[in-house]
C-alpha cells in the first residue's frame, strides 16, 4: 500500500486547536456523512450540511481528491454562461473541527466517497483517528425501505461491539450488499481495536430519491443520544413540515400512492403488534434476506453514473 498520509494535508494550527483542547478532556468523536454511496433522501447529506451551516467549523483536514476520484464515473458539474466556463464545482473530501451547540468538539469527515483506493483512504482515517486520540466513529446514512411516511422513522444500527447498538432492535438477519468506503472503515477500525458504529436510516422507498429531512432529523437525533452532542436539530423542522405537506399533498392527488401509503401502513402497525421475532415474522409477509439484498442491488442500479 502507497503511504495513506500522502493522499491528506493537516492544518497543523486547527491541530494545535484540538490538540489543547483534548488535553483537558477526552478526543473528540468523528462523524462521517460521506456522499456517492446509497443515501435514500439524503439523509446523511442533509445532515452533514446541517452541521456544517448551524455549527462553527474549522478545515482540519483536506483529502487529496485527484488521486481518490474516477472523474469519468461521477462527472462534476461546470457551468457555462453565454461565452464562458463560470464555474466548477470542485469535488472535496475533508474532515472539519465543529463544535456543538454547547461548544463541544467533534470531527465531521464529509465530502465525495473515494472511487479508488480504499484500503488506503480507510488507513487513512485511521492515522487520524489515532492522532486525535478518537474515542468513537459513528457513520449515518439512508437506505430506501418498504416503509410509510406516516408512522414513526426507524433505523438500523451497526457496530464493532454489539453492545454500542444493544438499545437498538436489529431488523435484518445476514443480509449481503454492496460494499462502500464507509462501511469497510467500519469493519477495519473494529479490527485495529477502535470503536465505530454507524446509523441506517430506513426511508419510504417511494420517497428514497427526494430530499426527506426527516430522516435527517433521525438520524441528527440517533446521533445527539449516541455522543452527547447538542447538534441544533430543530432547525431543520421548517423544512421537515413543508415536505410534509408536499408529500401529503402528492398522495393525496394520486389514488395509485394513496393505495400504497395505506398498504405499507398495515404492513408497517401489523409488524410493530407482533410480539417477538417469529411472532413478527408470522404476522407478515416480509422480505427474506436474499430479497432484501436484491432489492437493495436493483435501488443502486437505479442511480445513474452521476448519482452523489
Amino acid at each position: 500500500m502507497l503511504d495513506p498520509a500522502e493522499i491528506y494535508e493537516v492544518d497543523e494550527d486547527v491541530a494545535a486547536e484540538l490538540d489543547e483542547r483534548a488535553a483537558v478532556g477526552t478526543g473528540p468523536v468523528l462523524v462521517h456523512a460521506v456522499r456517492g454511496f446509497v443515501d435514500a433522501g439524503h439523509a446523511g447529506e442533509i445532515a452533514a450540511e446541517h452541521m456544517v451551516d448551524e455549527l462553527r467549523t474549522r478545515r482540519l483536514v483536506t483529502f487529496d481528491v485527484d488521486q481518490l476520484l474516477d472523474y469519468r464515473s461521477r462527472r462534476p458539474m461546470m457551468t457555462f454562461d453565454a461565452s464562458t466556463w463560470s464555474e466548477y464545482e470542485e469535488p472535496e473530501l475533508v474532515v472539519d473541527l465543529v463544535d456543538d451547540a454547547e461548544g463541544t468538539p467533534f470531527l465531521l469527515l464529509h465530502g465525495t466517497e473515494p472511487d479508488v483506493q480504499w484500503e488506503r483512504y480507510v488507513a487513512a482515517v485511521r492515522q487520524l483517528v489515532e492522532r486525535f486520540s478518537v474515542p468513537l466513529t459513528v457513520g449515518i446514512h439512508g437506505v430506501p425501505m418498504g416503509v410509510p411516511h406516516t408512522r414513526p422513522i426507524t433505523l438500523t444500527a451497526h457496530a464493532t461491539r454489539p453492545d454500542l447498538v444493544a438499545d437498538v432492535p436489529s431488523w435484518f438477519g445476514m443480509v449481503r450488499v454492496p460494499a462502500s468506503a464507509q462501511t469497510l472503515l467500519e469493519l477495519r477500525l473494529g479490527q485495529s481495536g477502535h470503536d465505530a458504529m454507524g446509523f441506517v436510516v430506513h426511508v419510504p422507498h417511494y420517497l428514497a430519491q427526494s430530499t426527506y429531512p426527516q430522516a435527517a432529523i433521525a438520524a441528527l437525533h440517533r446521533l445527539e443520544r449516541t455522543t452527547g452532542l447538542e447538534l441544533k436539530v430543530g432547525e431543520l423542522e421548517g423544512a421537515a413540515q413543508e415536505a410534509v405537506r408536499q408529500i401529503d399533498e402528492q398522495v393525496a392527488g394520486s389514488p395509485e400512492v394513496a393505495s400504497l401509503v395505506q398498504a405499507l401502513e398495515e404492513q408497517y402497525d401489523a409488524f410493530t403488534r407482533g410480539i417477538g421475532r417469529a411472532g413478527l415474522l408470522a404476522a407478515t409477509d416480509l422480505p427474506t434476506a436474499d430479497e432484501l439484498g436484491a432489492e437493495f442491488e436493483r435501488f443502486l442500479a437505479e442511480q445513474g453514473p452521476d448519482e452523489g
